[in-house]
């Protein structure tokens, strides 16, 4: 939280930005609710650049509206009394506030740069709530605006401390972070008080300052904050595309916040693309030349969907592996067994299994521990994984047991590869507390279907015989490869 030193340094500190007279009245307009719409176009006419860009905007194509708007009255007709409000608000305080940033009384903060990035935040913030059918797409616009407006108060009241902190990252998370570490609040906490100091209504202050902070779930619904959350992440990737990192974040902002995937990122890029021209025009500034627009917007999209087919492809992959040791679960074994056993038996294509079972295992988590146990496990894993090709399938088929699929393999290839499997599984020396050495060994019960013979008529004849192998290889002593015999 932001300490009562910091807040007088707040109250009393001379190079902040004040606000026009005209936004102080907006401000307190916004704030009545008694507010009457003749005193809402008599002040705001007392600006003409106020009330040419609130013109321009009622006539823009974010508002869609069929009628032409002349006069103040028309706008207010078209928009609605409390749109307007907001509207005014935004351009009233990203007026003064940006010929304050821009006019150079701070060489060291570019204010242009800030203002792009606020500006594509506004925007991002609208079109994330055009997309998700919420009412109050300019309450959206406005806090996309002013969400980091803690920044200019950072730089106004410790412009050479901040400076290290500012320039050291284009991160938004890790600035933020760096912040409180260093100065004991973030930019979001300062903030807060500042737009309370300058009477903002209070949804929009809270919103803010709920944008920084963690997720809530989702079953709430999209609110402003959640919006505003993902807004900046949507801008951080619009001003730094070069940045593949700002990409994932954003992914995972928009994951998190509103349950959005890749397919709905890009509904709302495309929503971005048909207003940014009208918000660079009313804001007079550019966020991107016009002939970058389009190859920025069209990388996006692709970047969207190649991460889209990644993590579906992670997604699946997560659900066929076992979570501890990585070697696919038992419902991958039997899907895989399935097809490579059709294929075989259709086209006379040899096929071997095995079945590997550690001996004395539950020794070893009496006595050592699970913790233990499970070390093993991954080692026993990792080191048939590194023996085996990509086209064979090691499945954990139970506790300390694990089947092998070996397509295309006849037996007599398979002999030399399951023999040095169960040498390397008996070399492992797993390491206990540094001190104790524990290796296991491996009983292979072995299966296979040969060209000519009709031994086998299901998948699961194919597990029976490897399971009866492995239980003779028990038998016959441990540590010991059983091929099945008719």
């Amino acid at each position: 939280m932001i300490d009562d030193s910091l807040r007088r340094r707040l109250n009393i500190c001379e190079t902040l930005p004040t606000l026009p007279a005209v936004a102080v009245k907006i401000i307190e307009l916004a704030n009545d609710p008694q507010a009457d719409i003749g005193t809402i176009c008599q002040y705001i006419s007392m600006d003409p650049v106020l009330s040419a860009k609130l013109l321009r905007t009622a006539n823009t194509p974010l508002y869609k509206s069929r009628r032409i708007a002349t006069n103040i009255r028309q706008a207010v007709s078209i928009l609605g009394t409390h749109t307007v409000l907001v509207i005014a608000l935004s351009f009233s305080l990203s007026h003064s506030l940006m010929q304050a940033s821009l006019s150079g009384q701070n060489a060291a903060f570019d204010g242009y740069v800030f203002w792009r990035r606020s500006i594509a935040s506004a925007l991002a913030c609208r079109a994330l709530g055009e997309k998700l059918e919420l009412s109050y797409l300019d309450d959206l616009f406005l806090a996309g605006l002013i969400q980091e407006i803690g920044i200019i108060a950072f730089w106004a009241l410790m412009p050479e401390e901040y400076e290290k902190i500012f320039n050291a990252t284009t991160d938004h998370d890790i600035l933020l972070k760096t912040e409180r570490e260093t100065l004991g609040c973030g930019h979001d906490e300062l903030g807060y008080a500042l737009l309370k100091r300058w009477h903002i209504p209070d949804y929009i202050a809270l919103s803010c300052i709920n944008s920084h902070s963690q997720p809530e779930p989702r079953h709430l619904g999209p609110t402003l904050h959640s919006c505003l959350a993902v807004s900046r992440y949507l801008a951080d990737y619009f001003i730094y595309p070069q940045e593949a990192e700002k990409m994932v974040a954003l992914n995972e902002a928009a994951k998190d916040w509103l349950g959005f995937d890749a397919n709905a990122l890009i509904e709302v890029i495309k929503i971005m693309e048909v207003g940014l021209s009208a918000v660079e025009d009313l804001f007079e500034l550019t966020i991107h030349h016009p002939s970058q627009v389009t190859g920025i917007l069209a990388e996006a999209k692709e970047l969207l969907l190649i991460y889209s087919l990644s993590r579906m492809k992670d997604l699946e992959d997560k659900s066929q592996r076992d979570g501890l040791t990585g070697a696919y679960n038992r419902t991958y074994f039997d899907e895989t067994l399935q097809r490579e056993f059709y294929l075989a038996t259709q086209y006379n294509l040899p096929l071997t299994i095995a079945i590997i079972d550690l001996d004395h295992f539950k020794d070893v988590n009496d006595t050592y521990g699970h913790v233990a146990g499970d070390s093993i496990l991954a080692n026993v894993v990792k080191t048939i994984f590194d023996q085996i090709r990509q086209d064979d399938t090691l499945s954990r088929y139970g506790g300390e047991e694990f089947a092998l699929i070996l397509p295309g393999t006849p037996l007599t290839a398979a002999r030399n590869l399951i023999a040095r499997l169960k040498d390397a599984i008996a070399a492992i020396a797993y390491k206990f507390d540094g001190a104790t050495t524990i290796r296991v060994t491996a009983s292979i019960g072995v299966a296979a279907y040969q060209e000519g013979e009709v031994n086998f008529f299901e998948p699961k004849d194919m597990v029976k015989a490897a399971d009866s192998a492995l239980y003779a290889a028990k038998n016959a002593g441990r540590n010991q490869i059983i091929e099945w015999r008719k």
